[in-house]
């Protein structure tokens, strides 16, 4: 436990540094991060901050769906906002396109070893996956559609209230999965599956259309 603690914590860590990363290229983010921002912008409180808060509401949704939480959901919503918090005080906002480019570049990268870092503690699964993984077995529903429209759903509110969506948005939809695909069995050292997602995760390799798991 303490050896996949050791990876787990860092991981987490990284995987908010990385999403700040993105946050100050300003170019886009994920639909999660969309989300927060938009709330930010409305409440006057950190993208980190909220980050933890919506992160125990969503786990809130698993009672309905009688999912359990294991210590790495736990650990995802109280480290990943921190991560983001830390990365946003010490990162500079870049000044060219150039920049904000190359930041969102290294932010994307270090999200997918991020996510093979944690994944790989195979400690359970991050609030939002298991939130997937919850409506799919509860309901029947195809993975893909699950995921589908959850974030299509946050991402249309945390754009209505102002979040950043942008080309970054889209990039990183179809690159985290691909990415994954390469840093997640590199860092568990079995074969993993990516759900496409990135943050918030993906999982040990399960029979079509069981699991989606990533964070």
């Amino acid at each position: 436990m303490t050896r996949r603690l050791a990876r787990l914590i860092p991981g987490l860590l990284l995987y908010g540094i990385a999403d700040a990363f993105m946050i100050e290229a300003a170019l886009g983010v994920d639909p999660w991060t969309v989300f927060a921002q938009g709330l930010s912008h409305q409440t006057g409180l950190g993208i980190g901050i909220l980050t933890n808060l919506i992160g125990v509401l969503v786990l809130l949704l698993w009672w309905p769906l009688r999912q359990k939480p294991g210590v790495g959901t736990l650990l995802n919503i109280l480290l990943v906002g921190p991560g983001i918090e830390l990365g946003l005080w010490v990162l500079p906002t870049p000044d060219s396109v150039w920049l904000r480019i190359a930041f969102f570049a290294v932010g994307l990268l270090l999200l997918a070893v991020a996510s093979g870092i944690y994944i790989g503690a195979n400690l359970g699964p991050g609030p939002r996956d298991g939130l997937m993984t919850g409506i799919h077995l509860r309901f029947g529903t195809p993975i893909w559609v699950g995921r589908t429209s959850v974030e299509a759903t946050v991402l249309l509110i945390g754009w209505w209230l102002g979040g950043d969506v942008g080309v970054g948005t889209v990039v990183f939809a179809v690159l985290i999965g691909p990415l994954c695909s390469i840093t997640l069995p590199l860092f568990a050292g079995r074969a993993i599956r990516p759900d496409g997602a990135g943050a918030r995760t993906t999982k040990p390799a399960a029979p079509a259309e069981e699991h989606p798991l990533r964070t």
